[in-house]
């Protein structure tokens, strides 16, 4: 007996030492890694996708930096948005003579169209292309920047202060890694900056003021071999260099590969720099990430796993967003991102956005629209004569109506048949009480003269008889 005691004794220890040790039970996820991005010269860097916005690398992406001629993305983009390429544009005086640096050599009372002038400013960098520009869009310079910096501000530009339409050196002329990163992704939904940027030369036909063609040639070199072949990037598909003293050498510049569209900012780095640094962050972020499609791959929308709020996600009535798109590690599964709906994103068909996270990155989003289901019309016959086809009038026949619960008629019925209860329980109550009031008077005459019926009865008088 005590041999036994003393080995449960020993047992319950060993139980309770078991218990009391800590498991660890988290499990290292691939949503917790993020690949860590290549070291750079440059003193700010970033690399942003296109489609989502989703930041791949950065390194004081909001450290105020002089742009110099990468100004010239926004320039392009609100002449494209507010001109015609057709218009004649006409060099003043203070564009030919109020500028310095990079040009094509243009004259007083030149004219060039509005789309000959752009390609001058996107591939040449001409900063007098640059100032006629703005003249004619703008009206007056200091209106032009005016739209410069509201332009700015609307894409959430906080960084960002434009004084010129070239980016010629100006105290008050700055930007941001991260800015530029957001007027390089609105300047790229533009067709025609597309086509503009992926350009490799362009010649300018003669002028009023030019007998002969002006010849140009792209400026960045990872798309076109203006010095050396040495940078040429296959996956180049655009962008714009820029360099003052005080600037340094900065560049923008579009890639693309696997569906997948990048945009590297590189502000501040001693030439050749923006070359090497973008190349090894475009390697680094295409061998990295990959571009995935949310419709294709969101299934816990219709399973009810994502929290809606109030927003109706029968699937009869609406979808995700076939352009939605997120940007994970090639590492990592779409289910490892995290997404939260917003529903105060909704406009017109659009009833709501999921944004996802994944690894305390947002790394985009896909909206909820509407599938704006489509409702037969019933067609009403005039005077006797059928007007809906005979087919939608035999589905309209063959098709069962719905049943309908009405939870208020259903209650008014029991409350009717609640009161007949009542009134028939207390009409039975009183007819009752009524018959037996009857009966017992009855009774009460019966009794004062027991013997009456018998002695007026016939078979009475003749015994008497």
């Amino acid at each position: 007996m005590k041999r036994i005691r003393s080995v449960l004794c020993v047992i319950s220890a060993l139980l309770i030492m078991v218990c009391s040790i800590p498991f660890n039970t988290t499990k290292v996820k691939a949503a917790d890694y993020w690949p860590e991005g290549p070291a750079v010269q440059s003193q700010a860097a970033i690399v942003m996708e296109a489609s989502t916005g989703t930041i791949l690398y950065e390194k004081n992406i909001h450290d105020h930096h002089y742009p110099a001629s990468i100004t010239k993305i926004m320039t392009t983009l609100l002449a494209l948005e507010n001109g015609n390429l057709s218009d004649t544009v006409t060099f003043s005086h203070d564009a030919v003579y109020n500028t310095e640096g990079s040009s094509i050599a243009r004259d007083v009372g030149e004219q060039m169209t509005l789309e000959q002038c752009l390609y001058a400013v996107m591939l040449n960098s001409a900063n007098e292309c640059a100032y006629a520009v703005a003249e004619h869009i703008g009206g007056t310079m200091p209106s032009f920047v005016d739209m410069m910096n509201k332009k700015a501000t609307e894409l959430g530009c906080k960084d960002t202060h434009f004084n010129n339409p070239n980016g010629l050196q100006d105290t008050n002329h700055y930007t941001s890694a991260y800015d530029m990163a957001l007027i390089a992704k609105a300047a790229y939904q533009n067709e025609t900056f597309r086509l503009i940027t992926d350009t490799q030369t362009y010649t300018i036909p003669p002028t009023n003021k030019h007998a002969v063609q002006t010849f140009l040639q792209n400026h960045n070199e990872m798309i076109y071999p203006m010095k050396s072949r040495k940078y040429l990037y296959q996956y180049c598909v655009g962008g714009k260099t820029g360099y003052t003293i005080a600037a340094n050498s900065t560049l923008v510049t579009y890639a693309q590969k696997d569906g997948m569209t990048l945009i590297c900012v590189i502000m501040n780095v001693e030439s050749p720099g923006q070359w090497t640094d973008t190349r090894s962050l475009f390697d680094y972020c295409f061998d990295n990430f990959q571009l995935v499609n949310v419709a294709s791959n969101e299934k816990r929308l219709s399973n009810g796993q994502i929290n809606t709020g109030d927003l109706n996600t029968n699937k009869s009535y609406v979808q995700i967003s076939q352009d939605g798109t997120v940007v994970i590690p090639k590492t990592a599964s779409f289910t490892d991102t995290v997404p939260k709906v917003d529903n105060t994103s909704a406009n017109g068909s659009v009833l709501g956005t999921i944004n996802y996270m994944y690894a305390n990155h947002a790394v985009g989003s896909a909206n909820i629209i509407t599938t704006k289901p489509k409702v037969n019309k019933f067609n009403f016959s005039n005077g006797g004569t059928e007007s809906a086809s005979s087919t939608e009038s035999t589905s309209i026949k063959n098709k069962k109506p719905p049943m309908y619960i009405n939870f208020r008629i259903i209650l008014y019925v029991l409350l009717g048949l609640a009161i007949l209860g009542a009134f028939y329980a207390l009409f039975h109550f009183k007819l009752k009480n009524i018959i037996f009031k009857r009966n017992h008077m009855s009774f009460e005459k019966k009794n004062k003269n027991p013997f009456k019926t018998i002695r007026q009865s016939k078979r009475f008088r003749k015994r008497r008889k």
